[in-house]
């Protein structure tokens, strides 16, 4: 080892103190020495210091910043920042840090000083290389950095010199550039489309076929190839290390002072260089201007996507990859085959139907004249006009994926006018025949993890990808259904409706347990928690499989469909209640006497009826008596014993056996704080407050506020507190006052009280009723203090108070 090569050396345990000058332990005029001796302070006569020397031909002197330099009787620490004349380009600088921990010192007390030093380094320069460096051990922020060979000591030292060589490869040679190609959708190629359509005859597709599948092929596939003889797309290299902010105006002014130098080479003239070098920096400094303001837009949008757009734009965060990505073609059948598990039991069954009615595989055109029977006097027929396609097609969020069809939204937006008659007469021709094209109908599903480690095949998610055209068919049809619905339609169900919410299903379950405790003292409530069985473009992707059961998650009218689908699932007997949100079910068994026949009934019931998910059901008991010890009987389904759990999660909301929000709140103050850290990341980028204060209420107060109705006005003191203190810190963040818990609850209690008020067919409007004077409600009857905090008390007083 040559002491030449080395552009950094650590000393620990120097024993050097202030009478030895630098000139005598400096090896050659190219280092510079940082030192940090030992001192009366720190109790130690001998041992101790620290020592770093840094070579200047790697980093000049004026490039090194102390950062701390401290000596206590239990740490050693000396810390600066460097920026040397090469750095790769995801590092901003690199901080040293060389510690020391006497033999005789704390060491909780040493690793807490040492724990709260890098965390600040890392707060303040968090783009920084950090490098800690201690007695034999050197302990780097980024993986396979160094490689490390043993080496005599220095004189009489009695630890071994380690040299490091450098392994860390830069994130340019280490992730490929990704290419990708896109269209670019200028004025003049959608003005060229739009002329393209104007000229389609459509006429001539109509005339060309009887079968109204093969109709929508052709006009589908004319539409793509327009789009793609028309739309111009171009390639994007994206390398992994270029700066968000890095534009073509920056590559230009970097050319330019390029190709100044090597003129000026050349001639000996370098003032041009000098020229085009400032022009560089202006080129960044604009460059940086205009990317900031593009963030403070997306920042101040009210959308949700382009405030992570934008946050994520600024901590370069990146997906972790899935593990779909690298599974082979079997799990992708694997998959196809369970989503659709409930075809078996009931593909014969539809057979057997279709053979016995004369049904045709496949509807042609000339069979609405004749075969196909129109609608009864009784019924309203479902008519869609050129004005209402036009409307939703005008209506398509451009940043949705397309389906199978290939034709994207933006096409449907842009194009409004021009394919609004075409598939006006499609949709139409559909609903006379009361068959769906072929097209409309394909889709890709994309299993979506639910758990960060999929195990089983249940622990995926079926989400389908379909095409846009049918979900704005679906749009058509979805706003026919609910106007010929009654407004009385299952008023348990809290999913899908109009002024319905997970805020109203928790109230409503929570105020009808609360009454009936605070009824008679040996009541007692029990809850089952169940779901139903439910009817992800995987890389590779599976064969195709045709199915004719259910409607998979992400079509419009599935929603709507299993709304009317478990209308019917309602109680039994007055003494139990069931909640609906989705497919989110919860039987409530109001005990009176011990006698739970009824509660065991009605899941017996439910369970003939349809199918309960065993792994997912639980049991809660709410019991308030603590006189007497009871024994409650087991729920069985299917010959499984349900699960007895003391707490359990609800719409997002942790509801215990006690009644209490403890467990809630601090799950909430916990990931309310992982959120305060983006908020930093805003704030060291100089964002404007009121930018800080709209991700603040995006972010951070919507999730301290989620449900707060339900469950703020029986949280106690210190949760609240705890809470609040999330808020505080924020504020200290942002510089800027932010409201306060307490007044939101007031404020959506009296929104959210006024809304059910307005709406006779809320289940829960009969508890607000007027007094004779007109103005003020009456207040609920209540015993105890959890009543009377609970939501609908506090609204209702919260209404009288607001007259």
């Amino acid at each position: 080892m040559d002491i030449r090569d080395c552009n950094l050396l650590c000393f620990t345990e120097s024993w050097l103190n202030p009478a030895v000058p630098n000139h005598a332990i400096q090896p050659a005029e190219f280092f510079s020495v940082h030192r940090m001796d030992r001192t009366a302070d720190s109790g130690k006569s001998r041992g101790g210091g620290v020592c770093v020397m840094v070579y200047n031909s790697w980093c000049n002197n004026a490039n090194v910043v102390t950062l701390a330099c401290s000596c206590s009787p239990n740490l050693e620490l000396l810390a600066f920042k460097l920026r040397p004349f090469y750095l790769p380009r995801e590092f901003t600088s690199v901080i040293i840090n060389t510690v020391y921990i006497p033999p005789q010192a704390n060491m909780d007390t040493a690793l807490w000083e040492l724990h709260e030093a890098l965390t600040q380094f890392q707060a303040q320069h968090r783009d920084a290389a950090l490098i800690v460096d201690t007695r034999s051990l050197l302990h780097p922020t980024y993986k396979d950095s160094y490689k490390a060979l043993a080496h005599p000591p220095f004189g009489k030292s009695d630890h071994a010199a380690i040299f490091l060589l450098p392994k860390y490869k830069q994130r340019l040679k280490r992730e490929a550039p990704v290419q990708r190609e896109v269209a670019r959708w200028t004025d003049q190629s959608v003005a060229a489309l739009q002329d393209a359509l104007d000229d389609a005859d459509w006429d001539m597709f109509r005339r060309s076929t009887d079968d109204v599948s093969e109709f929508t092929e052709a006009v589908v596939g004319f539409i793509g190839k327009l789009v793609d003889d028309t739309i111009p797309r171009i390639t994007i290299k994206k390398f992994s290390n270029q700066k968000p902010w890095v534009d073509r105006t920056i590559r230009e002014a970097l050319n330019s002072r390029t190709a100044a130098y090597n003129a000026g080479i050349i001639s000996g003239n370098m003032d041009e260089y000098k020229s085009a070098a400032y022009g560089v920096r202006r080129a960044v400094r604009e460059a940086k201007r205009r990317y900031g303001k593009k963030l403070e837009t997306q920042f101040q949008q009210s959308g949700s996507r382009s405030l992570w757009q934008g946050l994520r734009m600024i901590t370069d965060y990146r997906s972790p990859p899935s593990g779909l990505m690298s599974a082979d073609e079997s799990l992708a059948n694997e998959l196809n085959t369970f989503f659709a598990r409930f075809e078996a039991t009931s593909s014969s069954a539809s057979a057997n139907s279709a053979n016995a009615n004369g049904a045709s595989a496949n509807g042609t055109i000339g069979a609405a004249n004749g075969t196909c029977a129109g609608p009864t006097i009784e019924q309203r027929p479902l008519i869609i006009t050129e004005s209402d396609v036009r409307r939703v097609f005008k209506r398509v969020n451009t940043g949705k994926a397309m389906g199978p069809d290939g034709i994207c939204g933006r096409v449907l937006k842009a194009c409004a006018d021009q394919l609004a008659p075409v598939f006006t007469d499609i949709f139409n021709l559909s609903l006379t025949l009361g068959i769906v094209p072929s097209s409309f109908k394909r889709s890709t599903i994309v299993p979506v993890p639910k758990k960060p480690r999929p195990s089983d095949l249940n622990d995926y998610r079926p989400v389908a990808l379909t095409s846009v055209v049918m979900k704005c068919f679906e749009k058509l049809v979805r706003d026919f259904i609910t106007s010929s619905l009654p407004a009385s339609t299952d008023p348990l169900q809290f999913a899908y409706r109009h002024n319905r919410s997970t805020d109203d299903a928790i109230a409503h379950l929570l105020h009808t347990t609360l009454t009936h405790l605070d009824e008679g003292r040996g009541n007692y409530v029990k809850m089952l928690f169940t779901d139903h069985n439910q009817y992800g473009w995987a890389t590779p992707a599976s064969s195709t499989l045709t199915l004719s059961t259910g409607a998979p998650q992400g079509c419009v009218l599935s929603p709507l469909l299993y709304s009317l689908y478990t209308y019917d699932c309602t109680a039994t007997s007055s003494s139990n209640t069931i909640v609906k949100f989705a497919d989110d079910t919860v039987v409530v068994g109001l005990i009176s006497d011990n006698d739970e026949r009824a509660y065991l009934e009605e899941i017996k019931h439910l369970e003939n009826v349809s199918f309960l998910n065993v792994s997912k059901t639980k049991e809660l008991i709410v019991d308030c008596s603590k006189k007497q010890e009871r024994h409650y009987q087991p729920v069985t389904i299917s010959g499984t014993t349900v699960e007895r759990v003391d707490s359990f999660r609800y719409l997002g909301v942790h509801i215990s056996q006690d009644l209490s929000w403890s467990r809630h709140t601090s799950s909430l103050a916990k990931k309310a704080r992982q959120r305060l850290y983006h908020l930093r990341r805003l704030r060291d980028f100089r964002l404007p407050s009121k930018v800080l204060r709209n991700f603040f209420t995006c972010t951070i107060e919507s999730i301290l506020t989620g449900n707060i109705t339900v469950w703020f006005g029986n949280s106690t003191k210190q949760d609240r507190q705890a809470l609040q203190r999330v808020v505080r810190s924020a504020e200290r963040i942002t510089h800027s006052e932010l409201p306060d818990l307490q007044t939101t609850y007031y404020k959506r209690c009296q929104t959210k009280a006024r809304k059910i008020v307005k709406d006779p067919t809320h289940p829960n409007n009969r508890l607000f009723s007027l007094l004779r004077s007109g103005r003020r409600f009456r207040s609920l009857k209540a015993k105890t203090e959890r009543l009377k905090r609970s939501f609908f008390p506090q609204a209702i007083r919260a209404l009288n108070q607001g007259n």
